[in-house]
């Protein structure tokens, strides 16, 4: 590997065609794989903080009309959490408008309200993982692909040969071999990258479905406690419908 002929350079230029082929697929997915992974990491953190900086002030003793007023206001740049709590509180104030008085109604259109829109949260959370996935588990059989075909491509050369020495095969040998190694270095990452993703995406989840169940107990007992009211207006200042906590 100390000669000229036989530095990395060397070996991906005199590779066949097929064999660079594969070399500049794998560095594609690579590349495109760090950039969902940075992109990921980016969001899931945003992600983080806007669920902590709204549960802690959901749990500060603020109204539910001020978060609800709030959460609409700025429905674009709100975390996921909170935009489970306004589609929930939207759902209950309609009915409540509508004087549907049985508790459990009001609570149970809520809570269906808030699963739909966890679920439409979680789908988007879990948006490019598939990716990740794919590239952790084909790039390898990519890059075994490229090795195979310089492997054949090699001893197709030494065909015609009379005397073949362990000098003569080994570049064809070396050439074929980088592209495992590329397959691999494409992989790995994603694979790790994907892993800490689901696992985050899981903690993400499993906070926020508390959250629902949380919230489902505030709605019952206000619902069990007071009269239907008339649902308030979306920038009103009102604390008509103040928590119960």
């Amino acid at each position: 590997m100390n000669s000229p002929d036989m530095n990395l350079v060397q070996l991906v230029l005199h590779a066949s065609w097929i064999v660079k082929a594969v070399l500049a697929l794998l560095l594609v997915i690579s590349v495109t794989s760090w950039a969902v992974i940075a992109a990921k990491m980016g969001a899931l953190r945003r992600t983080r903080g806007l669920n902590t900086l709204f549960e802690q002030h959901f749990w500060s003793g603020a109204s539910l009309n001020e978060l609800y007023d709030a959460a609409s206001r700025n429905a674009r740049s709100a975390g996921p959490t909170e935009r489970i709590f306004a589609s929930g509180m939207r759902e209950f104030l309609k009915l409540r408008e509508r004087q549907a008085g049985d508790p459990l109604q009001l609570v149970d259109g809520a809570r269906r309200a808030m699963r739909a829109s966890f679920q439409r949260e979680t789908d988007m959370a879990e948006s490019k993982l598939s990716f990740l996935a794919s590239v952790g588990s084909i790039s390898p059989y990519v890059g075994l692909f490229g090795t195979v075909w310089g492997i054949m491509h090699a001893f197709t050369g030494l065909a015609g040969m009379e005397q073949v020495s362990l000098a003569t095969v080994a570049p064809g040998i070396a050439e074929s071999l980088v592209t495992t190694a590329v397959g691999l270095f494409a992989a790995i990452p994603a694979v790790v990258a994907y892993n800490f993703f689901a696992r985050d995406i899981e903690r993400i989840t499993v906070a926020e479905e508390s959250f629902i169940d949380e919230f489902s107990n505030i709605l019952q007992r206000n619902a069990a406690s007071r009269p239907a009211v008339q649902a308030p207006p979306a920038s009103a200042d009102t604390t008509a419908f103040a928590a119960t906590r």
